[in-house]
């Protein structure tokens, strides 16, 4: 019966409905979700997918793919059911699960959980940056590899992106970076259908979106109605026939398409139909209303067409590479030691050391190591590449003999992102999951609240991001309370699966390096000094004690009287307080603690030789908020730090004027000891 109803749709819209109808009656299924947005734009994801998308269901990870963002990631279902359909690992049992516990389906779409999806999104705009990103890592990489004859790097990033995406300040700033950067294979579609949660868009939303990308520099073209698969095919096809730029191309559709009383309307947006509303929906578009997750056998067969056609373009990269391999065998063994971010032998060889202070006497910013650490490091580990957000002095991100990425130098390796930390993280997000690269980005630890929603994708992701921050304290002195970092590290410290190391002096900040660019699983941030600081002796610890997380510093005879740990600059003031406290014959065991997450992570038996249980007489000292230090001092304890915004004055006077000197930690241990 369902059959004898369709027999008179062609097979294209039989697809189209399906996709639409799956999205449908999934998000009434978990009475929940956003069904507007696959309704409307069906039509626009079946011509991408296709006609365009270059894509392989059965080998998702193949390098030569085409990239797919979702950027308007509510609208997971267009995805999920483009997925399924197309012949990817998502059973029909997962579309019906969607939103439910354990199942491949969530609300949003959540990269290297679902096969098929590149990214996770939904909070808008942040698909947008991260294919900017794609696009980027598209271009270094196939001006590093490709030849002429072999060009095994080729293939562009197309994106759909709603309104709520191009409103989020994150966009505007990759949008601006893309055009001059002048990245044309990036093709994004964006979803013109004028109705946002609160209702039409022109109560919040009424500038010209195309003049907008046109200033930007982006190629701009316009299809009227989501409808016209012609129209939108030719759009894609004008879109890839503008190399030098980003195309957007702006359709306007109609959000909850053929929803009788619903379309166009804010209703569509984030709420199931309704049972009735969507029997009705079903019956005008001419779809069978007894059969909820409908799909046409027909349908089947046309949409997994995209196996053979992935099969046939992956089979000709796989050709391509092998040809390249034979004429360029050291070329191709770079580019799979690139794609797996494989470290060569001999890598840590490279690292410096620096003397400590009371045999130089020089002393050092941890940036400054930082920054001598990268030179010598991006030789040895050449897919590290990135930048800074118009901070690169003070952030020392530029490596020597790396000159600019642009439009025009394409085989530049350093990335000015301008004055944009937000897209700066998102974009660097984008170019780890496009695989071949381990991005770092650079700003002042402050900014880390410009860009903590992307910083905090890295974390969900598990992505390689590297974050320098650098101006970690009041240490930095005279620019003041806005600038000077109180509740950083520990906002930093609440994000699950990242890695925050605060080195103590120039050998902590090249070890911290060294975890970085062995750590795969997520991203990792440094917050490092602008004030010099002396390099410090040790008795143990060095490279083990950092990858450790912590480690005793400074020993002493027996069980300690005292436990005085320090992470950063306030290291130095741990020492200098276990120096006075022997001379008054008190026993302090001084701990240099650089990062919570890998000390949190060691055996119980190192975490209770770095820190014996039965010592309670502990003092924390460091330069922010003390929430939270709690967990290593206990009751009995005491956290130094500052609860308060700082001020503009020298450093120096900073630090001593809220209490970061030997004097005063040496004091809290006497009282804890009185």
């Amino acid at each position: 019966m369902a059959q004898d109803l369709l027999d008179s749709v062609d097979l294209e819209t039989q697809a189209i409905n399906t996709i639409r109808f799956l999205s449908a009656d999934a998000v009434q299924r978990a009475e929940s979700g956003h069904p507007g947005t696959p309704m409307a734009l069906a039509p626009v994801a079946y011509v991408l997918w296709t006609r365009h998308l270059r894509h392989h269901p059965e080998r998702p990870d193949w390098p030569g793919r085409d990239r797919f963002v979702l950027s308007a990631g509510h609208a997971s279902m267009l995805l999920y059911s483009l997925l399924h359909l197309s012949g990817y690992d998502l059973s029909m049992e997962e579309l019906k699960n969607f939103r439910q516990w354990g199942s491949q389906t969530p609300g949003h779409p959540e990269a290297h959980l679902t096969a098929g999806v590149e990214t996770t999104t939904g909070p808008l705009g942040q698909g947008f940056a991260n294919g900017v990103g794609m696009a980027l890592a598209e271009r270094v990489l196939a001006d590093e590899f490709n030849t002429p004859e072999h060009p095994i790097v080729d293939h562009y990033t197309y994106a759909l992106c709603s309104d709520g995406d191009l409103m989020e300040g994150i966009s505007h700033e990759a949008a601006s970076l893309a055009g001059h950067l002048g990245l044309g294979k990036l093709v994004y579609l964006y979803d013109d259908n004028r109705i946002t949660i609160d209702g039409s868009t022109d109560r919040a939303f009424t500038e010209d979106v195309a003049q907008r990308f046109a200033a930007y520099g982006w190629h701009v073209t316009r299809v009227d109605d989501a409808n016209d698969l012609d129209a939108v095919d030719r759009a894609i096809q004008e879109a890839k026939a503008a190399p030098e730029r980003p195309s957007l191309i702006t359709v306007r559709s109609h959000i909850g398409y053929g929803s009788p009383n619903k379309q166009d309307t804010a209703a569509a947006h984030g709420a199931p139909l309704g049972p009735e509303e969507l029997r009705r929906t079903k019956e005008n578009l001419g779809w069978p209303t007894d059969a909820p997750f409908h799909v046409p056998d027909a349908v089947y067969d046309h949409m997994r067409e995209a196996k053979a056609r992935g099969a046939e373009a992956a089979a000709g990269w796989d050709a391509r590479f092998e040809a390249y391999e034979a004429a360029r065998p050291d070329a191709a063994a770079r580019y799979r030691r690139w794609m797996n971010r494989e470290l060569e032998a001999g890598w840590e060889e490279a690292l410096p050391t620096f003397a400590p202070t009371a045999e130089s006497g020089e002393q050092m910013a941890t940036r400054k190591a930082s920054g001598l650490t990268l030179n010598t490091l991006a030789p040895e580990v050449e897919y590290l590449i990135g930048g800074s957000a118009d901070l690169t002095g003070s952030n020392k991100t530029d490596v020597p003999g790396r000159s600019d990425f642009q439009k025009e130098t394409p085989g530049g390796r350093y990335l000015r992102f301008g004055v944009r930390e937000h897209a700066m993280a998102g974009m660097a997000n984008g170019m780890a999951l496009h695989g071949g690269l381990q991005p770092y980005a650079g700003t002042f630890l402050i900014f880390s609240d410009y860009l903590r929603p992307s910083l905090r994708l890295s974390a969900l992701m598990e992505q390689p991001v590297v974050y320098v921050f650098t101006h970690d304290s009041i240490g930095l002195g005279e620019d003041g309370p806005t600038h000077q970092p109180i509740e950083h590290l520990m906002a930093l410290r609440a994000i699950p699966n990242l890695t925050l190391l605060r080195p103590a002096d120039a050998n902590e900040a090249v070890q911290a390096w060294a975890v970085a660019v062995q750590h795969t699983d997520g991203p990792t941030a440094m917050a490092l000094t602008r004030q010099a600081l002396p390099v410090l002796p040790r008795d143990h610890g060095g490279a083990d004690g950092v990858r450790r997380g912590a480690y005793v510093l400074r020993a002493c005879e027996g069980t300690p009287d005292v436990i005085l740990i320090g992470t950063g600059s306030e290291v130095q003031h741990a020492l200098g307080a276990a120096e006075q406290l022997e001379e008054e014959g008190r026993q302090a065991q001084v701990v240099s603690m650089p990062s919570w997450e890998l000390f949190a992570n060691q055996p119980t038996a190192y975490r209770h030789t770095v820190l014996p249980p039965e010592v309670e007489a502990r003092v924390s000292v460091e330069a922010g908020i003390t929430q939270g230090w709690e967990r290593y001092v206990g009751t009995a304890g005491t956290a130094l730090g500052i609860d308060r915004f700082g001020a503009s004055a020298p450093g120096t006077v900073n630090m001593e004027r809220f209490g970061f000197t030997a004097d005063h930690v040496a004091d809290a241990a006497r009282a804890l000891l009185a």
